[in-house]
């Protein structure tokens, strides 16, 4: 097989300095490097996929449905080549998922954009008008003038704005949304939307690399059906933005894990002490928990905080469905994070999470090296699926850009994600005082909290029906394949 449609290479800049009337559009030029292959790589690739699935016993799990939710468009997008955030870290995703054959044990959707109405259920039409209309900009503004102003803080070096933004924005909510609803449907028990999980932005705001935020339009869409939501964050930063956006509610709990150090890491908010509206009477009140955490925590350490604290949570607030956050910067190693997690220990509170059997989406987040954000994810696939036990630890032989995984194995260890730990500033005696922190502010809250239906957010359900049906009926007239897949029993549990 010619491996070179498969091969990952350097995309082009963006907004640094640079001839814009040769790179211009990017989006355009970043299918390149992306790669196609043709029907016939495609076709061989496939096989050795199926044949993967057969070989580590992929099928579909028994008893709930996990789907996969995605928008092979949004990974062509680019921030730009200094910038962190790197969207064909789905692409590699993609590439591990389908080399170990997960898909034929999941549903898997091509998600649609979310339409203007749906983003304006949470953000501020001014805001929206202006990310739509807003010209991309080869430089961002402040590289020369630390001190010049943003319009909703876009266009600086954190988020900048880029070429396709809009489209990119719009790909990222869609696939959360349509997750959400395949929830709310009964159509599936786990749903996975590696493509979101973007919790800085605000109504009328982008921030830390954020422009939507796809999980509290998410969120309201769990409402309609689940009385209380379950909001967990594992990634390395606070989850402000959708703790800001349920600050005044008891419908929905937020649980962030993050590093805390205000003066130095952003975004500088997400103390213990910080638990909701400091008035009683508010129902958002010891709604918000926040585990801030120093440098060097392990694996060990992480899963222990976390089942002590997520189990008398889920034992005392009873939630109904679960959003969570799986922000892979918290893995060693990260561009921008400061931990000692390996992929296991992050996937440990996937599994955690599975084991209570609630209704649940995962959602990507952060993760600026690209590489392991894959393996997490991938990984985490597996969890919902099933499969971790199966699959092999060395990543497959046929798996496209094998080679930008630099080591051949799903779960590296710590010297080879980053040469040498981070020192562990996180002391028994501390984590001990944030559990009991956590508890006691689990007195105040009640087993069930009010819900009002009139709070109940509205759904666009005629422009969405109508969107979806017509995808659905073109989906089904093109891919007859599908159903020759199906007849073939691939990733169905056979009976002997």
């Amino acid at each position: 097989m010619d491996v070179s449609a498969y091969r990952y290479r350097p995309p082009k800049p963006n907004y640094l300095p640079h001839d814009i009337e040769v790179d211009d559009p990017i989006v355009e030029e970043y299918t390149i490097p992306l790669g196609k292959a043709d029907d016939r790589e495609n076709a061989i690739f496939f096989n050795k996929m199926k044949l993967a699935a057969q070989e580590y016993g992929i099928v579909r799990p028994k008893g709930y449905t996990v789907s996969y939710h995605a928008t092979p468009e949004m990974e062509k997008h680019h921030f730009g080549q200094t910038h962190p955030m790197k969207p064909w870290r789905l692409t590699l995703t993609k590439s591990l998922v389908t080399a170990y054959g997960m898909p034929f044990a999941m549903d898997n959707y091509l998600t649609r954009e979310a339409t203007y109405e749906e983003l304006n259920s949470f953000h501020s039409n001014d805001y929206l008008d202006y990310l739509i209309t807003a010209a991309p900009e080869d430089q961002p503004r402040d590289i020369d003038n630390p001190d010049k102003e943003v319009k909703f803080n876009l266009g600086g070096s954190d988020c900048p704005l880029f070429h396709g933004l809009y489209n990119y924005c719009s790909m990222s909510a869609g696939s959360s949304l349509d997750a959400a609803r395949k929830i709310c449907s009964n159509q599936s028990d786990i749903a996975i939307a590696w493509g979101g999980g973007l919790h800085h932005a605000k109504r009328s705001e982008a921030s830390g690399f954020c422009y939507i935020n796809d999980i509290v339009l998410a969120i309201l869409q769990l409402l309609r059906i689940y009385p209380r939501v379950l909001y967990i964050d594992i990634d390395v930063h606070h989850g402000d933005g959708v703790e800001e956006a349920f600050f005044s509610t008891d419908r929905v709990m937020t649980v962030s894990f993050h590093k805390y150090q205000p003066d130095q890491f952003f975004p500088g908010t997400g103390a213990l002490e910080d638990n909701g509206p400091k008035n009683e009477h508010n129902p958002g009140a010891h709604h918000a928990i926040n585990v801030p955490l120093n440098d060097g925590i392990t694996d060990e350490q992480y899963e222990a905080l976390f089942k002590n604290i997520i189990g008398p949570i889920n034992e005392r607030y009873r939630p109904s469905a679960i959003a969570l956050q799986c922000g892979a910067d918290s893995l060693a190693g990260d561009r921008l994070g400061r931990f000692n997690l390996r992929v296991q220990g992050h996937g440990a509170c996937v599994r955690y999470c599975k084991s209570l059997g609630l209704p649940m989406i995962l959602f990507g987040g952060g993760g600026y090296t690209p590489r392991n954000v894959a393996r997490a994810w991938a990984y985490e696939t597996s969890i919902a699926i099933g499969a971790d036990t199966r699959i092999p630890e060395t990543i497959p032989e046929h798996t496209p850009w094998r080679a930008h995984f630099i080591h051949d194995t799903l779960f590296p260890s710590l010297e080879q994600s980053m040469h040498e730990p981070r020192h562990n500033r996180n002391s028994e005696k501390r984590l001990r005082e944030i559990v009991a922190h956590v508890h006691e502010q689990l007195r105040f809250v009640e087993h069930a909290p009010s819900v009002q239906s009139q709070i109940i957010p509205p759904d666009l359900e005629g422009i969405r029906d109508e969107v979806e049906a017509r995808l659905k009926e073109e989906s089904e007239e093109k891919d007859d394949g599908l159903r020759k897949i199906r007849e073939e029993g691939v990733g169905q549990a056979m009976e002997f």
